[in-house]
């Protein structure tokens, strides 16, 4: 059993993530973050200040809307599907350039919403919703669910074609991956790397958008460049990024299967990833995009609130 968080710290956390706009309670709240503690130290004890130290890296009004999109108020919805549809479709047509994954993105809105519609119905609320512990930001996690839906997809049709001869079949209960420590850390070694590899201005532009959660127009306010032109780059920066972590995995020596297996592990759960300390540990990053920032960007960042997260 893990240690109870303290009332201190909920409500500590509680006004930082704003959570009562969403007439979200505090004991809502206070399970949610029970639930990513137990997730996060599943099978160890953790000490005190390990629990004190993991609840304040949290994405806190992030988790503090996911909590309230699950458990059905109206505000929260309403605000999650103005904020984040872009956001999904944006990954969808990433995944898909055709346009196919389009489709997977609008079908997660009956899973987040938590639509009873498998039999027997209950009445209870099964929000996707619940499996968000507020480790990533909500827009990553949102990408990583739509990446494994993707891949779900592909291994269906894959089963559904017809083999030359009669396999076994398969077991019924999902067996742990042995290997898949060893390729969450080969993803992330190759991860940093790659995002190290991207020059100041491209890692400036990651981290307005995905760490500050910034809008496209504001990055590009603070850059000096045209919205499209914000969301062109950052699709370029993504693409370079795979491509790149992608060859560093093959150099490393694993095959072609073990490499999608290495994404399907991060979709399913991409660890304590923390993107912000991937950009400031890059080689240079942080003395090279202060200089982006002081030339190109001063006059602009009061403005936007640089350093807060968007409300």
């Amino acid at each position: 059993m893990q240690p109870l968080i303290d009332r201190e710290s909920v409500e500590r956390l509680y006004h930082r993530a704003d959570a009562a706009r969403w007439e979200l309670s505090i004991e809502d709240f206070a399970r949610a973050l029970q639930r990513s503690v137990a997730k996060a130290f599943a099978g160890r004890m953790p000490s005190a200040r390990d629990v004190e130290r993991y609840i304040e890296s949290l994405r806190h009004t992030d988790l503090a809307l996911a909590c309230a999109c699950a458990a059905g108020h109206v505000a929260a919805w309403d605000h999650f599907v103005l904020e984040y549809r872009p956001v999904l479709y944006r990954a969808a047509d990433a995944l898909d350039p055709s346009g196919g994954a389009r489709e997977l993105a609008d079908s997660l809105y009956a899973d987040l919403f938590g639509l009873d519609n498998e039999p027997p119905q209950t009445g209870e609320r099964r929000s996707l919703f619940r499996y968000f512990h507020g480790r990533s930001s909500l827009a990553t996690w949102l990408r990583a669910v739509l990446a494994q839906r993707l891949v779900d997809r592909v291994r269906a049709g894959a089963r559904t074609a017809p083999l030359p001869d009669e396999e076994p079949a398969a077991p019924t209960h999902q067996v742990p991956d042995p290997d898949r420590g060893r390729y969450l850390a080969l993803i992330h070694e190759a991860l940093g790397a790659a995002v190290a590899n991207l020059d100041a201005r491209a890692r400036l532009r990651v981290r307005y958008y995905y760490v500050q959660g910034l809008t496209l127009a504001e990055t590009g306010r603070l850059l000096g460049e045209h919205e499209a032109s914000v969301s062109r780059h950052l699709s370029a920066a993504r693409k370079t990024i795979r491509r790149d972590v992608e060859r560093r995995l093959a150099e490393s020596g694993l095959a072609r299967e073990e490499i999608t297996q290495c994404f399907a592990c991060v979709a399913e759960d991409a660890g304590p990833l923390d993107l912000d300390r991937l950009l400031s540990s890059a080689s240079g990053a942080r003395n090279s995009e202060k200089n982006v920032q002081g030339e190109e960007a001063s006059t602009f960042a009061p403005s936007v609130g640089i350093g807060r997260k968007r409300q």
